[in-house]
């Protein structure tokens, strides 16, 4: 049976490297679970797989897209599909990798066929946040859709207006679009997590962040400031630069403020994998561990 190798982590982990090693060992090609890594222009801030690493092992679902192109984690799921289809029909074993939650669970799990929101609907729903604010939405969801209103993050902003936007598109309540049920994939899917001890995890980031300077992600940055305004560029390393450049804050605070919000957000992956009870934990320097595991798994 074609089997998906799934690893896993939170952001400045190791999983590159791992990746490849996996890739070259199996002898079969990498597709990625990032959902940044897919926008060409943003290179740098997302570590993204360089002209080496993409000569060692052929890399899927990276810079496929630019800045002004609207994706989700449903297109994600279909495109992924798509690719693991034609990739199995070569390759007994694929690797898929990454650190973006709903991405990886997009392939593993499936995501509800929730419908695609019109740029009318999407356009009215921002105004009305620009001018009501947040809480009267969270008012107005309320009363559309009662039973998510009781479980979504209230301050989460685009979870409300996502909901909000299918609630007057449809006429019905976002609820009744979250089956939530698990679909069936025609491949065995082995998840391996990545982990390492607080401190030196939060080391590794804050040194990733410095050779990130080092390689003109400022330069990067500069390149994309007319996109700002897109969610794509809501992202750790790019809107703190831009706070910099604004003028708002020095450049030396700005670097610290990446490396801090990057170890907030590893700690939000690891509370997120840390739910999954199929995922088995190696540090990323056993890999014999890891290829012994994954070779007695695929052979049973």
């Amino acid at each position: 049976m074609a089997t998906l190798l799934v690893l896993l982590g939170p952001t400045g982990v190791g999983k590159t490297e791992l990746s490849l090693q996996l890739a070259e060992h199996f002898q079969t090609e990498i597709v990625s679970a990032d959902s940044r890594q897919l926008f060409a222009e943003l290179k740098i801030g997302t570590a993204a797989p360089t002209p080496e690493q993409l000569q060692r092992v052929p890399h899927h679902l990276v810079g496929t897209l630019h800045l002004n192109e609207y994706y989700s984690a449903a297109q994600y799921e279909v495109d992924a599909m798509s690719k693991l289809t034609e990739l199995f029909k070569k390759h007994p074993v694929v690797v898929l990798t990454g650190g973006s939650m709903m991405y990886i669970d997009a392939i593993c799990k499936g995501i509800d066929d929730i419908p695609t929101v019109d740029a009318e609907t999407r356009a009215f729903i921002v105004q009305k946040y620009e001018t009501e604010g947040l809480e009267q939405l969270c008012n107005e969801l309320r009363v559309l859709d009662p039973e998510y209103y009781r479980i979504v993050d209230l301050k989460n902003y685009k979870r409300i207006l996502h909901a909000l936007e299918i609630c007057y598109m449809t006429g019905r309540t976002y609820t009744s679009f979250r089956t939530q049920s698990r679909k069936e994939r025609p491949f065995q899917i082995l998840k391996i997590g990545l982990t390492r001890d607080r401190e030196e995890l939060y080391e590794r980031i804050n040194n990733r962040v410095d050779e990130m300077m080092k390689e003109g992600l400022l330069d990067e940055v500069r390149s994309v400031l007319p996109y700002r305004q897109l969610n794509s560029l809501n992202t750790v390393g790019y809107k703190e630069l831009f706070q910099f450049l604004d003028g708002e804050w020095p450049l030396d605070f700005a670097v610290e403020k990446i490396k801090q919000n990057s170890r907030i957000y590893s700690r939000k992956q690891m509370t997120w994998f840390k739910r999954d009870e199929e995922i088995q934990w190696f540090h990323p320097d056993r890999t014999k561990e890891v290829m012994d595991y994954l070779e007695q798994q695929i052979k049973e």
